[in-house]
């Protein structure tokens, strides 16, 4: 039976000549798990909220829109609140109490549901998804995955029939994110709930799913069975967002069927590669130490938000090289983006020194630091907007940076050509998605023209072909001597683009190394491709590296200059 049918959907957004979605039709059976994913402003989002009334976007809409054979615009609010649940990428903007239990409760209290009733919903939902251990806490004392997790609780209260979810593991640690996602597929599976979920992170999604919808340019390019969609999409631009056992299959032109999960990968493997078992990705030389090289210096940081609060960064030591990128991986609240905030100056340790370029923080008088030398992106991209527009924001820097008007629209353009950004420069930043905001804020920061960029989670809510992008453009600043500190969920990307990376557990730096040697070694902080090929290939982790192993083509295997002594 259909429970949610789309027909000839199209939709604009006020002031823009473009189609958001453009003729989308699609049918969803009661009880499906359904995955949409794209590039970046392709229309996932709002496709998505166009099928909840309450947060559906402004603009021009037409097409029909059928929920349980009602039309969408016929439906009643009630039915709408309770029947279709959303939960977004962005956990604190869902949560709307100051404790966990009334958190849970408010959406049936809204209603006029009795109190027994509440309690037992709540109760019930509580333990199913673990909460009984922080049911008194306060909700501002949580951790992402705890309010991403009590947002999912909080909708389910209201025994929804249909489940949305815009990308809610894009603030979530990799083993957060898996438990999240294996939680969705245990609804699927337990209560027949059906869900259509967005996501960028499709390594371990693809494999739950029963339908993957891929959208391109506000239509629908792919609607099928995973495995199917996996095959068709064989030299795809999106591709490279596929799980990397079917990326590994793809790149060795295996006859079907396509694997999708680590094990189907590692048996596709052993089949037709053990007989190479043992050979490994070439070590690069490194050279000695160089203190006077040290671009960032940091020792014995300690630092707490409130003295009445534990400390979140304990005994603290790091130390960038110049022109190197440094990858900082770990768990959600293990103190990696208060280490940015103490390495940028905006916050300070009660304990410990940070020397920028040899030179206290505190040296650099009347924010002096900040000008062409350090710059930060935080998490959220739309924080860094004020302006009408992408490009009224840009004028707005340039001209407190003191740059003259002749120069200001040449800067502008380069930057945005680097970024690929140039049709975005005019749209206002909140129009745009999570994705494109990011990339915008990038811009912006690298208007500054920085000698050190820190970056907080920058490949958030960004699809695949952006992240090839996205990493080209820092390897590009690394070749100009740009040192680059990274902070990042994405495992993945930072396999690829750090020259080191460090592994943050309990506010300090637990272990550092080369990602061939640092991911190899883990179980869970490591990608997908090494745990495929571990076995066969033992320091091989990215679906390239695997790929030419089995081809036996090592010799084409660069691995990545390192300059500093491991």
């Amino acid at each position: 039976m259909e429970l949610l049918q789309v027909k000839n959907l199209s939709f604009s957004y006020p002031n823009s000549q473009d189609q958001a979605l453009d003729g989308v039709s699609l049918n969803v059976e009661q009880g499906q798990f359904v995955l949409v994913c794209g590039a970046s402003g392709c229309g996932k989002t709002t496709l998505l909220r166009l099928l909840k009334p309450e947060v559906a976007p402004f603009g021009e809409l037409k097409g029909d829109i059928w929920y349980d054979e009602t039309s969408l615009t016929d439906l009643d609010p009630r039915v709408s609140a309770t029947d279709i649940g959303f939960v977004s990428q962005n956990p604190d903007a869902q949560i709307v109490t100051d404790k966990v239990w009334h958190e849970l409760a408010f959406g049936l209290e809204s209603l006029g549901t009795d109190t027994p009733t509440i309690r037992r919903r709540v109760g019930e939902m509580a333990s199913y998804f673990g909460i009984q251990n922080w049911y008194h806490q306060s909700t501002d004392s949580l951790s992402g995955g705890q309010k991403q997790l009590l947002n999912l609780a909080s909708v389910m209260t209201m025994q929804p029939k249909l489940l949305l979810l815009d990308e809610p593991t894009a603030q979530l640690d990799p083993i957060t994110a898996s438990e999240f996602l294996a939680t969705l597929h245990k609804l699927n599976r337990d209560l027949g709930l059906t869900i259509l979920l967005v996501e960028h992170r499709l390594e371990e999604i693809f494999p739950y799913v029963d339908v993957v919808m891929m959208m391109s340019a506000g239509h629908l390019e792919f609607n099928d069975e995973p495995d199917k969609v996996a095959t068709s999409m064989k030299g795809h631009p999106l591709a490279a967002g596929l799980p990397s056992a079917a990326r590994i299959w793809a790149g060795l032109d295996l006859e079907p069927p396509c694997p999708l999960t680590v094990r189907s990968g590692r048996d596709m493997l052993r089949v037709s590669f053990s007989h190479l078992q043992g050979e490994r990705i070439p070590e690069s030389p490194t050279q000695s130490s160089d203190e006077s090289d040290e671009v960032i210096a940091a020792a014995d940081l300690w630092f707490r938000y409130d003295k009445n609060l534990p400390d979140v960064l304990k005994g603290m030591d790091i130390k960038v090289r110049r022109g190197e990128i440094f990858g900082i991986l770990g768990g959600n609240g293990t103190g990696k983006t208060t280490l940015l905030n103490v390495l940028a100056g905006l916050e300070r340790p009660y304990k410990g020194k940070v020397l920028i370029d040899g030179k206290k923080i505190s040296a650099y008088k009347r924010n002096a630091i900040y000008r062409n030398k350090l710059a930060l992106l935080t998490q959220n991209p739309a924080a860094m907007f004020l302006k009408k527009s992408v490009r009224e924001d840009y004028y707005d820097l340039l001209k407190t940076m003191e740059v003259g008007k002749e120069e200001q629209d040449s800067q502008i353009e380069d930057v945005a050509k680097t970024i690929g950004i140039e049709s975005l420069l005019d749209s206002h930043p909140f129009d745009l998605s999570g994705g494109e905001q990011q990339k915008c804020a990038l811009g912006k920061l690298l208007l500054t023209q920085p000698e050190i960029v820190l970056l907080d989670e920058p490949t958030k809510g960004i699809d695949a072909f952006a992240k090839i992008m996205m990493a080209e453009l820092l390897q590009a600043l690394r070749s100009d001597g740009k040192t680059i500190v990274l902070v990042t969920h994405d495992v993945e990307f930072a396999a690829q683009v750090s020259d080191r990376c460090a592994l943050v557990f309990d506010g300090s730096i637990i272990s550092q190394g080369r990602p061939n040697d640092f991911f190899s070694d883990n179980s869970f902080y490591t990608t997908a491709a090494s745990r495929i090929a571990r076995d066969i290939f033992p320091n091989a982790i990215l679906c390239e590296e695997v790929i030419a192993l089995s081809k036996g083509e090592t010799s084409t295997v660069q691995a990545q200059e390192k300059t500093v002594q491991v």
